[in-house]
């Protein structure tokens, strides 16, 4: 159901991306609402999905396996509570502090570019603001196991962003973005109104009241904590690449915006699917007690979710390596965005397939520290991460491209790679200490070559088709190759005898009354 959920969002963002770069392609307002939407998203991925899910999730769903609605309805009104105030107060100062703020994260704005990224920034924050409020709803509807509105929610966002553009299409691109940022508001509000009817009727007894003595909330707001300075880290690392893209030329953050929307689809689909799924079971799990049944439970839970995973994301990266100018053509060649802007996102969507496989199982990890109610070590390895994404990608942006003679918005390619290899190291990190407790975890070495192996050869044959119909249009062509990689990878793991592909296709063939 969050697979199905992150789908349909996906798949709208991608047609919103996409007609987005039809009518802006890699130009300077595309680089203006690229840069101006990441400010207040700061705001949204601190106190909003990941960390309420992170906190507030682990604590509401025992109470939920407990039997104790009354104190769980009490629960999810004081965070309700809590949350208005604090979001407010930070809107607020956030509209107001927009100019200091965008000499961090935008430094290489000036003039007229740096003006309208103030102004819709700062139409931009409410909406952001209102997110929020729907990561709340997400965390009550996850801990019900109501899994699919909350992540399908995001559809109504996108259609509201798409409907702005294709209404205002008329406009020039300076007063079209302004509009933009206008439908981007409303379809927050929007998405949040789609989620708060069976939130309410899930917890009847909600009153929103700050019961800041409550047991409950107090451990809430200590995980809630260490995991919004985690995120936080995480987020300034993004904001460190934004700020470096800004001194790349034009076209560098707009690049990187859209590679980034291919990128994400594995690992919302895959990574955030299977870890927001498993958070709430985890959690239950976990228990008060670590003794040596929890520990063989969680254990196994957790590589059961690693091979889901490495299945779907191993695939996932090699298609962006060998793959990823058919994608990108397909989903964004269309007017301003040409067949060249086409092989300057394919380069850098095949930067972030070097991080793809670390970033989306350090998710699951990070996930099993918080079941445990262990937000520290997550914490701790994310500021290592920082400072080697810092370090290196500003060695791979802006000094690379100087040595090899190269022009400077090819720095982007190298500032998504350097962000992979410090997701690897933090990676790494995560799995060692989490070994500690639970015994040796991760995916077989074994798995992983088969893995690896068959997404190679399925892309050499997707390769061929791709050259031997080269002239058709990047539609077709995208539709013959990537259907050619899919069925190639999964027969390649079924002859392997894959437990995840062989299961798969035994439940499909059975669907069709044919197993």
């Amino acid at each position: 159901m969050v697979g199905a959920g992150i789908l349909c969002s996906r798949l709208f963002g991608l047609v919103r991306q996409r007609v987005f770069s039809h009518y802006f392609g890699l130009s300077d307002a595309a680089d203006i609402f690229s840069a101006a939407l990441r400010v207040p998203n700061f705001l949204q991925n601190l106190f909003g999905e990941g960390v309420l899910s992170a906190s507030f999730i682990p604590v509401y769903a025992r109470l939920l396996a407990q039997n104790k609605q009354e104190d769980a309805d009490r629960l999810a009104g004081a965070i309700a509570a809590i949350l208005a105030l604090l979001i407010s107060v930070i809107v607020a100062l956030g509209v107001w502090a927009t100019p200091s703020l965008l000499w961090l994260i935008a430094p290489g704005y000036t003039g007229e570019k740096r003006e309208l990224t103030i102004l819709i920034v700062r139409i931009l924050f409410p909406g952001t603001g209102i997110l929020v409020w729907s990561a709340w709803c997400l965390g009550i509807l996850n801990s019900h196991h109501k899994f699919f509105l909350s992540y399908a929610a995001p559809v109504v966002w996108n259609l509201s962003m798409i409907l702005t553009m294709l209404i205002f299409r008329h406009l020039d691109a300076d007063r079209l973005i302004v509009y933009l940022a206008w439908g981007t508001v409303l379809g927050c509000l929007l998405q949040f109104l789609v989620q708060l009817g069976p939130v309410l009727k899930l917890v009847p007894g909600m009153r929103l009241r700050f019961d800041l003595r409550s047991l409950h909330v107090q451990q809430v707001g200590g995980s809630f904590l260490g995991v919004a300075i985690g995120r936080g880290v995480v987020q300034i690392s993004a904001f460190v690449d934004q700020a470096i893209s800004t001194l790349l030329g034009s076209g560098a953050i707009a690049g990187m915006t859209t590679a980034s929307s291919v990128n994400l689809l594995p690992v919302s689909l895959f990574g955030m699917a299977i870890s927001a799924s498993e958070l709430p079971t985890l959690s239950r799990l976990a228990g008060d007690e670590l003794d040596a049944d929890v520990v063989a439970k969680l254990s196994a839970r957790l590589n059961n979710g690693l091979e889901r995973i490495a299945f779907f994301i191993v695939p996932s990266a090699m298609a962006f390596f060998a793959l990823g100018n058919v994608v990108v053509a397909a989903l964004y060649q269309s007017g301003a965005f040409t067949s060249k802007d086409s092989h300057y996102v394919w380069a850098i969507l095949a930067g972030s397939g070097v991080g793809l496989l670390a970033s989306t199982f350090g998710r699951l990890y990070a996930s099993t520290y918080y079941a445990l109610r262990d937000t520290r070590t997550p914490l701790r390895f994310a500021l290592v991460r920082l400072a080697f994404t810092a370090v290196l990608g500003l060695a791979s942006a802006l000094l690379l491209p100087r040595m090899l003679g190269i022009p400077m918005q090819w720095g982007a390619v190298g500032l998504t790679a350097s962000a992979g290899v410090a997701g690897w190291i933090e990676f790494h990190l995560l799995r060692s200490k989490l070994n500690k407790k639970l015994g040796h975890t991760g995916v077989a070495g074994t798995l992983m070559v088969k893995l690896w192996v068959s997404a190679i050869v399925a892309a050499l044959v997707a390769c061929g088709v791709e050259y031997a119909i080269r002239h058709q249009g990047p539609v077709i062509l995208a539709l013959f190759v990537l259907s050619t990689y899919g069925v190639a990878y999964f027969a390649l793991t079924y002859l392997l005898r894959i437990r995840l592909c062989v299961e798969l296709i035994d439940k499909f063939a059975r669907r069709l009354g044919i197993g």
